[in-house]
């Protein structure tokens, strides 16, 4: 009997800590992804986010992932759970959340794509829920990948990014854990 993708997650989520033994393999690493032994229950090409170990994983169906560094959302922003990729951008344009601008008033109102400003960087997949997208930094941001930073997307390093855009489509699912 085949289970469906929804139990897969559920299944995965309770078990996130355990399933995720991760271990570099050697050799496979790159400059922009390194490539990890990964089990857990979810399809080929699901992109999984581990909020705790700050690091998404693209996995590849033959108990290895491709793992990236990201920033999660801090305090107050967590979310989990399953979400699908519903856009991709190139160099995407930004203008700040209310609740951003509600923080940071003195950030201007738009900025345009491939601004060294703009914090969307230079890749964006949206996701199918309210305003969360994986995407880009600015170079003054680089350092807050691997940290708890957002108001709820997921930032990666631009070339890391770019290399995760080009690996996915629209209609990719996303899991989201703690």
């Amino acid at each position: 009997m085949s289970i469906s993708f929804r139990q897969r997650i559920s299944r995965y989520t309770a078990a996130a800590a355990l399933a995720c033994g991760l271990a570099s393999l050697p050799g496979a690493a790159s400059a922009a992804h390194n490539v990890v032994s990964y089990s857990a229950p979810v399809q080929p090409g699901t992109v999984v986010i581990s909020a705790r170990q700050r690091s998404l994983f693209l996995v590849n169906g033959d108990g290895t992932a491709i793992r990236y560094p990201v920033a999660v959302p801090k305090a107050g922003k967590e979310w989990s759970g399953y979400a699908r990729i519903d856009g991709k951008y190139v160099n995407p344009d930004w203008v700040p959340p209310a609740v951003v601008k509600q923080d940071h008033p003195e950030l201007p109102n738009f900025i345009h794509g491939g601004s060294p400003h703009n914090p969307m960087g230079v890749r964006a997949l949206t996701l199918d829920r309210n305003q969360v997208a994986i995407h880009g930094t600015t170079n003054k941001m680089r350092a807050s990948v691997g940290t708890a930073a957002s108001y709820g997307c997921i930032r990666m390093l631009n070339e890391d990014v770019v290399d995760l855009y080009e690996r996915v489509s629209v209609g990719t699912p996303v899991v989201m854990t703690p």
